[in-house]
């Protein structure tokens, strides 16, 4: 693919971007077979990329070739099939360290999700750091993921949960950090991109306040690492926890990123096999760096799949990936914005490609079932987000999300498909 060399800022991430890139992003839906399908007699127009993404060719040849050619087990084995599964699945943790500009593979531990990682960071450091009162600082705009590992963990240690408001804009009220903020907070866990508002957090000024406090940081890059570029050490979060299978990558990826110095002293997560360094019948001691949190046989084939997908991300540029997308979500925002009675939640700028709406006495679940008629796939539900759609005084909303295999023939589809469902149920 060839860019232009005209390059500009980005006003959210700050990161370059190509003016004029030269990618033709309706060519690059052919690299995803299931796009081609029919659904219902129409083309498969696919909005639920919040979920998860669709996996190109090239993902589900790297986990054919593996299965088909070097399928072994990892770390092992001292012959030829294991050394080749080894290089591969470490090779991946290495891309992975490099695409959120990580210092090294020590830092990256493969996790099943961002579930898991979240969790491995709750077990793990959590239970061997906290102590009775101190405070869990969260979001009251975060996916259950964020939430309940903190709740379990609380309730276990007697610990204390505050939430950092939402105005009714959908950001974040920052106003209220310094005072939520106190030499009590351990631990700042926050969604750097809402995953039902679309809004895209300020977290390099939480993380700066909450080190002044002395509490560590954790984000939740599940709707942000597969988006636009993140540094991790430019913003300097002490963890993130991200999704393989939102960025291509089979189901069963995910990843934590940690800072060296607090994953060595974090206690294994899962005990076993090949997480350890020596073994005797009265004690053991761990393995290096990440392999000390990855015990027994791990996702090989997953995470081989987790490495083709960021050489495919790579490829395209996560720059040009973010441009493209706010394209997307300006042509939908612009067109959904004209009827009254659609609701969206969420800012109007500073957001990602997701967004939550709502129909006039027409239920989500209706409105998505309705719209499949039509061969378009959106979510509805409380997106694992029950506590914000209390704040938000409904039950459920509905949700487009895009990913850069979307095209404007896609929210067309969409939007027209929404007109239908609007016309058939004021009748």
């Amino acid at each position: 693919m060839s860019l232009s060399n005209r390059t500009e800022t980005d006003k959210v991430t700050g990161a370059a971007v190509c003016n004029e890139p030269e990618i033709d992003w309706k060519a690059l839906r052919a690299d995803f077979p299931i796009l081609s399908r029919k659904m219902n007699g129409h083309p498969l127009t696919y909005l639920d990329n919040a979920a998860t993404t669709q996996k190109p060719q090239v993902v589900i040849d790297a986990i054919k070739e593996y299965f088909e050619t070097y399928n072994a087990n990892i770390h092992r084995g001292a012959y030829k099939l294991s050394e080749q599964a080894t290089y591969a699945y470490e090779e991946a943790h290495r891309k992975t360290a490099q695409f959120i500009h990580a210092p090294g593979i020590e830092n990256i531990i493969f996790t099943r999700n961002c579930t898991e990682a979240i969790n491995l960071v709750a077990y793990s450091y959590g239970r061997s750091q906290l102590k009775t009162g101190d405070h869990i600082l969260l979001s009251q705009m975060e996916h259950h993921s964020n939430l309940v590992p903190w709740q379990l963990l609380a309730e276990e240690k007697n610990l204390i949960l505050d939430f950092l408001p939402i105005l009714p804009d959908g950001n974040l009220d920052l106003a209220q950090l310094p005072h939520l903020l106190s030499g009590r907070t351990k631990l700042v866990s926050v969604t750097h991109a809402s995953n039902v508002l679309g809004s895209i957090n300020p977290v390099r000024e939480i993380i700066r306040q909450a080190h002044n406090a002395g509490a560590v940081v954790l984000l939740d890059g599940a709707q942000s690492v597969p988006h636009f570029p993140v540094d991790v050490q430019d913003l300097d979060c002490d963890f993130m926890a991200f999704s393989g299978h939102k960025m291509l990558a089979p189901t069963g990826s995910g990843a934590l990123y940690g800072k060296q110095e607090l994953l060595e002293k974090m206690p294994p997560f899962l005990a076993g096999g090949d997480m350890i360094s020596d073994v005797t019948f009265q004690r053991s001691t761990w393995h290096n760096l990440p392999w000390k949190f990855e015990a027994g046989t791990p996702a090989i084939a997953e995470g081989i799949g987790f490495g083709a997908a960021i050489d495919y991300l790579n490829r395209i540029g996560m720059e040009n990936i973010w441009r493209h997308e706010q394209h997307l979500t300006e042509y939908a925002m612009k067109q959904l914005t004209e009827w009254p009675d659609v609701k969206i939640y969420g800012p109007k700028g500073n957001r990602t490609g997701v967004i939550s709406f709502a129909i006039d006495d027409i239920h989500p679940h209706d409105i998505a079932t309705f719209l499949d008629q039509y061969g378009v796939a959106i979510r509805a539900g409380h997106h694992c987000a029950q506590p914000l759609m209390k704040l938000l005084k409904v039950v459920a909303t509905a949700r487009a999300s895009f990913y850069f295999y979307n095209s404007n023939e896609d929210i067309d589809r969409f939007i027209d498909a929404l007109d239908k469902t609007r016309k058939f149920f004021k009748k």
